[in-house]
């Protein structure tokens, strides 16, 4: 779909597209085909887009052979997508709000694959809400604000580095990412974007319970940033318990959250968990 069909599309379904909603859509057909290889799209692999708009990517990866769910809330471009794209059989559309249904209806992800253009405003909680899931995807290959995409793949001692980099990293591997000019989207977006790929842990770092105590951990130490961590947790730890687990670790009393590594932050959890 290029530039000035999408264009014409909405002016003659006199669809005014809303920024509340994160509506901008990706029209360079080299992005989307870079995002489609990215996500190593094979026949009749099973793929959830969400936010397809107008189904740009939604036609690249039928096109790829994936069957493809597809969950628009925009009721006018859900109406589109089904008038255009609905008789097709590896195609599935359902309107509604993307993050209400993951939260609402649980679904096993686990022999599925996120690749979406996701809305800016739910992207970082879309990611975090499938990541945190018992049975989430094997892949997330995502694309959005370039400032969330640095955040997802930083390192420790990083600036961008904290809750929502800890959060997906303990699930996936962050793989390769790469930047899309905002002159790629309609209507130009005020930021640069990236595509970001995750792919699933063959072995989890952690248990079901203990991703909820490392979830409490990193949440805490995070609260205050320029806070030691050791004395953010003795609000939900003795501080004896603290003192002989940070020594058997090897980390420093007064060291900050924004230092710790993911391994360690899973050691710790490990530790505080026994």
């Amino acid at each position: 779909m290029k530039l000035t069909e999408m264009k014409q599309i909405l002016t003659a379904g006199q669809i005014h597209l809303t920024k509340s909603l994160g509506q901008n859509f990706l029209h360079d057909h080299n992005q989307l085909g870079r995002i489609v290889d990215a996500a190593q799209v094979q026949d009749n692999d099973q793929v959830l887009e969400i936010g397809p708009g107008l189904g740009p990517l939604t036609k690249f990866l039928l096109d790829a052979g994936a069957k493809v769910f597809a969950i628009e809330k925009d009721r006018r471009l859900y109406e589109f997508l089904r008038e255009h794209l609905g008789d097709n059989p590896k195609l599935r559309l359902l309107h509604a709000d993307a993050l209400k249904h993951l939260r609402e209806q649980p679904t096993d992800w686990s022999e599925w694959k996120l690749v979406a253009n996701l809305p800016y405003s739910v992207a970082s909680t879309v990611l975090v809400e499938l990541a945190k899931s018992q049975s989430c995807p094997s892949r997330l290959v995502a694309t959005l604000q370039i400032e969330v995409a640095q955040r997802l793949m930083a390192s420790a001692a990083h600036g961008d580095y904290g809750i929502l980099t800890l959060l997906m990293q303990v699930r996936y591997e962050a793989g390769e990412w790469f930047k899309i000019p905002a002159s790629c989207f309609f209507p130009v977006p005020d930021v640069d974007s990236a595509c970001v790929v995750f792919v699933r842990r063959k072995t989890p770092l952690l248990g079901r319970s203990q991703s909820l105590i490392f979830e409490k951990i990193v949440k805490r130490g995070f609260s205050q940033r320029r806070k030691m961590l050791m004395k953010l947790l003795k609000q939900d730890w003795p501080a004896e318990v603290l003192e002989r687990v940070f020594q058997e670790l090897g980390l420093s009393p007064t060291i900050r959250a924004e230092r710790v590594t993911l391994e360690q932050f899973v050691q710790l959890t490990q530790a505080l968990d026994s």
